[in-house]
């Protein structure tokens, strides 16, 4: 089920780049003192962090949205549950001490464990969940003005069969809902302390793997309330290799959508595992004149050669098909499209014989076993004049950046399933022939023949950097789960849908479900794509994400945001890329608007939001008022509201 497709015509090949264009910062941006202050302290426990528990707590987001009302919450250093309230009018925030949650005792077993950050979340614009990170879930009944009322507290009792060391565990809340008006359904996340663990190696630091329970825990309405924790009704559970980034309810489809570095499975399901080539199979380069295997032995029965060799790497798959080295280039038609290929060779021997032993292969709208950008795909022909044969190299980038490909050609195309493997004097040719290729890219002249010329767009000109570029975004699988934990009909009979990952620039802003449809940014090249989920007609209407936008070289600008803390866009409009902040530097973000397909040019704007006197930035939300979008920055000392920037 292919998932995530570009639309070649919201490419914009010409964008030149960002202008700057400023804003009047006093008449877009308010801060706020905070009388009740947040902690970014909270480890507790005697076991070393993993570096995802680690990441996870610099990505949370200390301040919860409402999306149905203009109301945030935040729980304080001193676990108190902090309600804001923007005034509709005026855009000025009153807070109010909304509960203050007791400090659980720690016995010295519990010691040992993490514990969380406190986290919240509406149910709606009157019920508030908020777990506090040692293990608790409280449930609260909000008013307009005034006290609010604690309905009732919640433990995770872990049953024997989720395999679990520990009975109970410090778990962090990311989302509630009530799909029918009879119940809530909260999603709840914990690491996963495996029975009968290894014990640490003395000699290594280095923490062991770990893995991360997602749980799905429901709570009957009307609340029934009761002075002792109640435990909380385990309807499903899932389990992966790191915390959720983006977690959303499709009401339409009535599933939960998770994105993550990982898929997120019942346990008696193992992952799709990865390839991973035996000893035997990789294959030294040679360098010129270098012979790695000796002088052969003479054979008078040499097996037929393949039409053509291959190799793969993350991100493309190179082809190497001999032809005889007289072969005019004008005679040799490639064509690419995004699922089919198309290489004809014209004149060329459709039989073998004892001059000419290599027959051309012609293939005409083949289907490839996946789908390509035709785009970025190019193809060179190195004649090699002192030997009777050269090579035609076919570079094709892969749609899905990641996806190993078993084979080149679809099943069912009818040609010969070659394996990938690669004859070590044909990929020193190729390798050859894309030296001289890139480094006359790099030198400013053409040597594909197709009008390429320098090959780097005057955004980047001068200023690339592969190792950075390359790295920016996180490498993402989507995880759809039934609001009752069962496998939605259109995820197929394994329940793993398409497991594809995507390199994720950007999620949606917390609070902006009940304004923005649910949408990604993904890296495509330099560029940003918007993927949309569209509506479901039904239950058994499968996910499209539609091509909506593009945010034209902003993977380029974001590799060069190395203290970046969130990623958020809203819809079309804009990409806000926030710094954490410290006490002397950064705090900043940076507004990135989004342009037509044929504009040349965008907005850029930065703001100061956090640093100095405010302290880092811990938390962000968007929500509406007065028609239009404001932004919410919760820092260690103040918040920050931004209005009139898009």
């Amino acid at each position: 089920m292919p998932t995530f497709n570009p639309d070649r015509s919201l490419l914009n090949p010409k964008f030149e780049g960002y202008k700057f264009a400023p804003l009047e910062y006093d008449e877009v941006t308010a801060h706020y003192a905070l009388e009740h202050k947040l902690s970014q302290t909270n480890v507790s426990g005697r076991a070393p962090l993993s570096f995802q528990e680690v990441q996870s707590r610099v990505l949370h987001n200390h301040l919860a949205v409402c999306s149905q009302s203009r109301r945030a919450v935040y729980v304080d250093a001193e676990l108190r549950v902090i309600g804001i309230d923007i005034d509709e009018a005026t855009l000025k925030p009153t807070f109010r001490v909304l509960y203050e949650l007791p400090r659980p005792i720690q016995s010295a077993e519990a010691e040992t464990l993490q514990r969380e950050y406190p986290s919240a979340a509406f149910v709606d614009a009157t019920s508030l969940l908020v777990a506090d990170g040692y293990g608790t879930l409280y449930a609260f009944r909000l008013g307009d003005t005034g006290s609010t009322e604690l309905l009732a507290g919640y433990e995770l009792a872990i049953p024997s069969a989720y395999e679990s060391s520990r009975s109970s565990v410090p778990f962090r809340l990311h989302q509630a809902v009530s799909p029918d008006g009879q119940s809530i359904v909260a999603v709840l996340s914990s690491k996963h302390y495996p029975k009968n663990a290894p014990e640490p190696s003395q000699k290594s630091h280095k923490p062991p793997p770990v893995k991360f329970d997602i749980w799905g825990v429901q709570i009957a309405l009307p609340i029934v309330t009761s002075p002792d924790a109640q435990t909380l009704q385990i309807v499903w559970h899932r389990r992966g290799d790191d915390v959720p980034l983006y977690t959303t309810y499709d009401a339409s489809r009535q599933a939960f959508l998770f994105v993550g570095s990982s898929s997120y499975l019942p346990i008696n399901v193992e992952p799709t595992p990865s390839y991973e080539p035996s000893p035997d199979e990789i294959a030294p380069i040679p360098r010129k004149d270098e012979n790695l295997d000796g002088t052969p032995a003479p054979s008078t029965d040499l097996p037929k050669p393949p039409p053509y060799s291959w190799t793969q790497t993350s991100d493309s798959v190179t082809l190497a098909i001999p032809l005889p080295s007289d072969t005019p280039t004008d005679r040799i038609k490639v064509a690419f499209s995004p699922r089919t290929l198309t290489v004809l060779v014209e004149g060329a021997p459709t039989q073998p014989s004892a001059d000419v032993p290599v027959v051309v292969p012609r293939y005409t709208l083949k289907p490839l076993w996946d789908g390509i950008q035709p785009g970025t795909s190019v193809w060179t022909f190195d004649r090699a004049a002192e030997r009777a044969y050269g090579v035609l190299t076919l570079h094709l980038d892969k749609a899905h950046e990641g996806t190993r490909w078993p084979q080149v050609f679809a099943e069912g195309a009818g040609e010969e399933e070659v394996p990938e493997t690669l004859d070590p004097s044909e990929l020193y040719d190729i390798r050859e022939a894309l030296e001289k290729y890139t480094a006359a890219l790099r030198d400013g002249s053409d040597a594909s023949g197709l009008g390429l010329g320098k090959g780097v767009p005057s955004l980047g000109q001068g200023e690339r950097d592969d190792d950075v570029d390359l790295s920016v975004g996180k490498s993402t699988c989507v995880t759809w789960v039934g609001v009752g934990g069962a496998h939605p009909s259109w995820l197929g009979k394994d329940g793993h849908g398409d497991d594809s990952p995507i390199q994720l620039l950007s999620t949606p802003f917390p609070g902006s479900a009940g304004t923005f449809k649910p949408s990604l940014v993904a890296k495509n090249g330099l560029d940003g794509v918007v993927y949309t989920l569209q509506e479901g007609s039904s239950l058994e209407d499968a996910p499209q994400w539609k091509h909506t936008a593009t945010y034209s070289a902003l993977a380029f600008v974001l590799a060069s945001k190395r203290d970046t803390r969130f990623v958020h866009h809203v819809s079309w409009k804009a990409v806000f890329a926030f710094e954490s902040g410290t006490q002397d530097l950064g705090g900043n973000v940076y507004i990135y608007r989004g342009a037509g397909s044929k504009e040349i040019w965008a907005k850029q704007t930065v703001l100061k939001v956090g640093g100095g006197s405010a302290g880092a930035l811990l938390g962000v939300g968007l929500m509406k008022a007065q028609g239009k979008v404001v932004v919410l920055c919760l820092c260690e000392g103040e918040l920050v509201v931004l209005h009139d920037v898009l």
